[in-house]
Formats: structure tokens, C-alpha cells, sequence
């Protein structure tokens, strides 16, 4: 139950003045949401500043000015097209408003000839005459000193003004509750803030433009509130699955052992680390949650599956549950020889198992005859059922919701999760994203694997590159290096002079005939799966691709990487796209194309590439670039999106949220005392009403 006293801030936005149901619809859009709570978190984004009173005759062309007027005469428009013309003066001179498709009966209402009247807006000249066009605000001269102050400008979105919105605003902070101080008096004097309510007020009647800054102390301390709500709630919902309790899964280590041996490399450092911290949480009481988050290339999917292994030598199941059906059968077709090697029986379950062949895999799984299960979200149907699932690996988890993870997870009884990311992420993105998860990176490279040669390249040059690229695959039809050649579209697009896929395709078979194969997002999956083949079995030497290879494709015999229009691409999707090369033995090399017309910041990205194949420091240079909503794709259902942090201006408050919602567990695990109380609110204040069920009762 909402506390009562954020009830005024889960009113409808049409409880506010001016914003019917009409109105409401167009608010709702820009902010997100459709309470005023919701309108509070829509910050300024910059300010009119009406201070500036001069006389007429001192008015210069340019500013905004607030101006204290006596209305002269109408002067209603001859035809539509004209504008309609208010001449007015004061002692010092003479001056125009001027009103295009005006209502003459509205502005006779408005500025009746012969009264004193204020007005503000931005001054032009015209003629040697001082004119304001649509002037921001009119109104009576007792007006004049509310008006000429510092004005606060909102995002707005077409059909609604800013003084509708202004409006609505002045309202919504009139009704702000005097909550309890959720945070700890000694962090708040040392910071510095104001309470909750004196900083939400600041941040939306600034004095000035440094207090709609993201590092203002007012805006500081809302980012906190809602980092420590996030924190906290997750916290919570940890602190239930915990406990929840866990099985213990130990083996002997004989299908381990055995499937380590038969590998043709041994584990690096890192991957024994991981393995042995996801065993030791596997063989304790308490329930593992864990991410493993590595590197393009670093050897997770052999870590995940030696630790699938544990649980099937334990005489139970494990599953790996991916985003896409491509990656389902990479990871399949990775897990396979390590399970034979062991003598487990792995299969693999999709939307396109169909008919008896399915049903006959789910009895086979429901009886216990299959190991171990690797799928998309087809895994979560009802009618998929384990004997006993031990163990399930989620990968790519932002591309799931947090949902999503538990209902898989539900298929088991306190089952063991273990969370992949090969989207190397910064600190304060792992706490936003997977707070509630212990983490082990792998940082390293499996032995063996060679630098990959980065080059920028303009798209001038492509003749060059296609010489390259004959000389790259030889002659015959088995001989010489495999290439990816990744283009942005699929179909032609005239707005973005993109070379198409299917173009390039074209281009390339004509040059390199019966050598190129295609792989696009809107082919069916057979034919997805016959392109892939091709390409990894040497009858293709060349795959024309969109991002669809983005994540998980694993083909070593490719050493080249063509990439057409880098500058459209992310950073991060750059370096995911560069790691499905380099990936054998043999040296590899990935071009960057690039059209004229470049930004800075494009220009930055492709440097940054070039300089360094460390996934992480990447990662810092994007969140410093984009910021945090582009990299993880926040319109993902796996991610909170945040209303006034922002991960780029505030990840030093992220680290200290998450320290701060440990201690309070620590000491106040039920939110009962008087600072818990108000914790509570928080937690409802930013909707996270489900965490606060999790918070234990005394």
C-alpha cells in the first residue's frame, strides 16, 4: 500500500490546472508517465532570464525584455497573410506587437486600448521600430515582478505551450508533502543538500543557469535519491532470493575433469578464477547469483559449460537460455563436444521445435534423459518442464528482462543462476544493471589469440580494400582467410546514403561470384542458419552481414572484418563487431570504412578502436561519449531507466547508493525504525513498491 502522504503525487495528471484530457495525453508523452510525480521529474533543460526591464527606446534587438507598456491602438490584419499589429508606447517611445493568424476579439480582451499592460519577449527591429512577434507573456502590471525574474524552458512536444506546462508545474510543486529525511544526516551536511522537497523546488525555480546544472547540489541530491532507491530495492530483492536458500550442487568432478581434458587449449587464469567462485556458490547452501562478464572472446561459454557439467555430475540439469536463435545454436554447438566429451547429452529448444519432435524432447527433458537444455525465451514456456534444474546460465541479460530471468529460474527449486554479459561494462553501469548480483570478470584473452590490426580507412578507398579482399581469400573454392563485410541496412534508405547490404551483396557475388553468402535481420531462420553454415564451412568465403553477428557467432577461420560507415556505429557495437574476428590462431585484421561529413565525436570513436581492444576501457570511453542509456539500451526491459541521474554525470553517487543500501540492510534488514520508515517512501516515491515487500518484517 502507497503511503498517504505521496497521495497528492499519484494523482492523475489531469488534477492539475490547465490540463484536461487532451492536454494530458501531450504531457504524458514528454514525461513519461501519467501521474504528477511524473511531471516533477521533468527537469528545465535551460532558462529565459526576464529580468532585463529597460525603457522602450533602450530595448536592443536580440534579448528578451520585460516591458512596461500603455496600449495605443489596434491595427487588425487587411488579409490572413499579414500580421495583425498592437502599437503601443511609453514615455520614452513607441513599440509593435505583432501577431500572425490572431484572434482580434481574443486581443481586445487581452491589451484593451488605453490600459498599462507588461510584456515580455524577445525584441527584434524592424524599420528603426521596436517590435515583440507573440510576445511570451502579457498580463497587468502588478504581474511585472513575478515576470521579470529567471524563467525555467522544458522539453515540450507539438500542441502544447510552455505556459500551459509552466502552469501545471507551479501546481505540482505547490503540492509537494513534507516527507521524513531518508538520508543520513552526517552524508547530507556533508554534501551539503537541502531536504527533498527544498531541492526538487530549487532544481525547477532556478536562480541562475548553474542550478539546472546535472552537478548542482539541488540536482545532485535528487540523482542520489533515486540511485539509493534503485540500490536499495535491488538490494532488497537479493536479500530474498538469498533467503530463499539454496541446494548444495557438488560433484566429484568427474565430467569436469574429463571434459577439460578433451579441450584443445587449457583455461587461463581468469577462466579458473570464475570457474572456481561460481563451484564455491554452486556447492554452498546459499543460492548463487551471479554475472560473468567478459570480454569479447575471453571463454565464458567454456566456463558456463564446465560449470553445467557440476550439475549434471551432481545428477541434475542445468540450461543456458540467449537472446536470439542464432546464438542459441552457437552456444549449442560450443556446449555439444565439451558434453560428449563428458558423456552428457545436451539439447537444444527454439520456436522453430515444432510438432512430435518437440513433445518428445520435452518428455525426454521431464524424465530426465536430456542433461542439459540451451534455448531462447522458448525455454520459459509453461509445457517446459526438468526433472531437477540445478543450474541456469542467462546470456546477454540485458537483452531479458529481470522477469524473464526469474521465470526461468522458477522452472528449478532454488536454482543456481549465473548471468553472462560479453558487453563489457563500466562499474557504475554493473551496479545499475546487475546490483543484484555477485560479479566475476574475465579480463583476459584465451592463450593463443594475436592482436587484431585496426585501420581507418575513408570509403574512397574502397578499391584498395576489395583488392585486399581478393588477395585475403585466394583462389580456390576451400583456400585462404574467411571476411565478414558488416553493412548498417538492409533495403536502400535515400535519407541515410547507407550502402546497402543487399547492394553490397550484389556488388561483391559479381566480383567474387559463387564466394559471398548474406545474413540480414529479415531473412527467415533457415535461411539465416544456411548463410551461417556456408560461411563457417569454408563454401562461402565472404559474408555480407548486418549487426545480427553483432554477439556470438564463433568462427575462427574469419580474420578479416570490413565495416562500412563505422561513424554510425557505437563504440561498444564497434568493438562487439571487431571480436567476431581474431578468434584462431592466425593474425586478423578489421577495416574501418568511413563516409565524409564526420563528427568530432565519431572521429573519437574510431581513435579510441584503434588504440586499444581492452573491452572495459571501451566501455569508459562510451559512457563518457554517449552516456548510459545508449550503451545499454535503456528501452530494453532488463534496465531501470533513470528520470534525473545521469551514469555519466553522477557515477560517483552510484558507488556510494550502493554502499549505503548494504549498511542500512545490514542494520535495519525489515525497514522498521524511523530512517527505514522513510526508506519506504522512497522506495514508493520511485516505484519500486514491489522491493518493499521484500524488506523482512522485524
Amino acid at each position: 500500500m502507497r503511503p498517504e502522504i505521496l497521495y497528492s503525487l499519484f494523482k492523475p495528471l489531469t488534477s492539475l490546472p490547465g490540463i484536461g484530457t487532451r492536454n494530458a495525453k501531450l504531457v504524458a508523452r514528454i514525461v513519461g508517465g501519467e501521474h504528477v510525480v511524473d511531471l516533477l521529474w521533468h527537469l528545465p533543460s535551460g532558462l529565459i532570464d526576464r529580468s532585463f526591464q529597460p525603457e522602450i527606446k533602450d530595448a536592443p534587438a536580440g534579448r528578451v525584455a520585460t516591458l512596461s507598456i500603455k496600449v495605443d491602438r489596434h491595427v487588425p490584419a487587411p488579409n490572413r497573410r499579414l500580421p495583425y499589429k498592437v502599437l503601443c508606447s511609453d514615455h520614452t517611445g513607441t513599440a509593435e506587437l505583432v501577431f500572425f493568424h490572431a484572434r482580434p476579439e481574443w486581443l481586445e480582451q487581452v491589451l484593451p486600448v488605453g490600459e498599462e499592460r507588461v510584456v515580455s519577449g524577445k525584441v527584434e527591429h524592424y524599420r528603426g521600430v521596436v517590435q515583440i512577434t507573440h510576445p511570451d507573456h502579457i498580463g497587468p502590471l502588478e504581474d511585472r515582478e513575478s515576470l521579470a525574474g529567471i524563467e525555467p524552458v522544458y522539453p515540450l512536444t507539438q500542441g502544447l505551450s510552455p505556459k500551459t506546462l509552466n502552469r501545471a508545474m507551479a501546481a505540482a510543486l505547490d503540492t509537494l508533502p513534507d516527507v521524513a529525511e531518508w538520508l543520513d544526516s552526517a552524508h547530507l551536511a556533508r554534501e551539503g543538500w537541502t531536504p527533498w522537497r527544498a531541492a526538487l523546488r530549487a532544481v525547477h525555480r532556478p536562480a541562475g543557469q548553474h542550478d539546472i546544472d546535472a552537478l548542482a547540489a539541488p540536482r545532485r541530491r535528487l540523482a542520489y535519491d533515486e540511485l539509493l532507491a534503485n540500490q536499495l530495492a535491488m538490494a532488497l530483492v537479493r536479500a530474498h532470493m538469498r533467503r530463499q536458500g539454496g541446494r548444495v550442487t557438488a560433484s566429484d568432478g568427474t565430467a569436469r575433469t574429463r571434459a577439460e581434458a578433451a579441450l584443445p587449449f587449457t583455461l587461463t587464469a581468469g577462466q579458473n578464477q570464475a570457474l572456481s567462485e561460481i563451484l564455491a556458490d554452486m556447492s554452498s547452501d546459499r543460492r548463487m547469483l551471479r554475472l560473468l562478464q567478459g570480454d569479447v572472446g575471453s571463454g565464458k561459454t567454456v566456463v558456463a559449460a564446465l560449470a553445467m557439467l557440476e550439475a549434471v555430475g551432481a545428477g541434475r540439469q542445468a540450461a543456458v537460455m540467449a537472446p536470439t536463435e542464432i546464438l542459441a545454436r552457437q552456444h549449442f554447438a560450443a556446449i555439444t563436444p565439451v558434453f560428449e566429451a563428458a558423456g552428457a547429452k545436451v539439447a537444444l529448444l527454439t520456436g522453430r521445435n515444432k510438432g512430435a519432435p518437440r513433445r518428445r524432447l520435452l518428455e525426454d527433458l521431464a524424465a530426465g534423459r536430456i542433461d542439459a537444455l540451451v534455448g531462447t525465451h522458448a525455454l520459459i514456456q509453461d509445457d517446459v518442464a526438468f526433472a531437477d534444474l540445478a543450474l541456469v546460465v542467462v546470456d546477454e541479460q540485458h537483452r531479458f528482462g529481470v522477469a524473464q530471468r526469474l521465470q526461468i529460474a522458477a522452472k528449478g527449486r532454488s536454482t543456481d543462476v549465473l548471468v553472462m554479459t560479453a558487453t563489457p561494462i563500466p562499474r557504475t553501469l554493473t551496479l545499475m544493471a546487475y546490483g543484484d548480483l555477485d560479479i566475476s570478470r574475465l579480463t583476459e584473452k584465451p592463450a593463443g589469440r594475436k592482436p587484431i590490426d585496426t585501420r581507418t580507412l575513408p570509403l574512397t578507398r574502397l578499391d584498395e580494400v576489395l583488392d585486399g579482399v581478393g588477395r585475403a581469400i585466394g583462389s580456390g573454392p576451400d583456400g585462404g582467410r574467411r571476411v565478414f563485410w558488416v553493412c548498417p541496412l538492409v533495403a536502400e534508405s535515400e535519407a541515410l546514403d547507407l550502402a546497402a547490404a543487399e547492394e553490397r551483396f550484389g556488388a561483391l557475388e559479381r566480383r567474387f561470384p559463387g564466394r559471398v553468402g548474406l545474413v540480414h535481420g529479415r531473412m527467415k531462420g533457415p535461411e539465416k542458419d544456411a548463410a551461417m553454415a556456408g560461411f563457417a564451412e569454408g563454401r562461402t568465403a565472404i559474408l555480407v552481414a548486418t549487426t545480427v553477428i553483432e554477439v556470438g557467432v564463433d568462427i575462427p577461420e574469419a580474420t578479416v572484418m570490413v565495416i562500412e560507415h563505422a561513424e554510425r556505429f557505437g563504440l561498444a557495437q564497434l568493438h562487439q563487431l571487431r571480436g567476431r574476428i581474431g578468434r584462431g590462431a592466425e593474425a586478423s585484421t578489421c577495416l574501418l570504412l568511413y563516409g565524409g561529413g564526420m563528427t568530432a565525436t565519431a572521429r573519437e570513436r574510431l581513435k579510441i578502436l584503434r588504440e586499444t581492444e581492452d573491452g572495459f576501457r571501451i566501455a569508459e570511453e562510451d559512457l563518457r561519449l554517449r552516456g548510459a542509456g545508449e550503451i545499454l539500451g535503456t528501452r530494453q526491459s532488463g534496465l531501470p531507466a533513470f528520470r534525473i541521474a545521469d551514469i555519466a554525470a553522477h557515477g560517483d553517487l552510484m558507488e556510494t547508493a550502493r554502499d549505503d543500501a548494504a549498511l542500512i540492510l545490514e542494520k535495519d534488514g525489515g525497514l522498521t525504525s524511523a530512517r527505514g520508515e522513510a526508506l519506504r517512501v522512497l522506495l514508493y516515491l520511485f516505484e519500486r513498491d514491489a522491493a518493499v515487500a521484500y524488506a523482512r518484517s522485524g
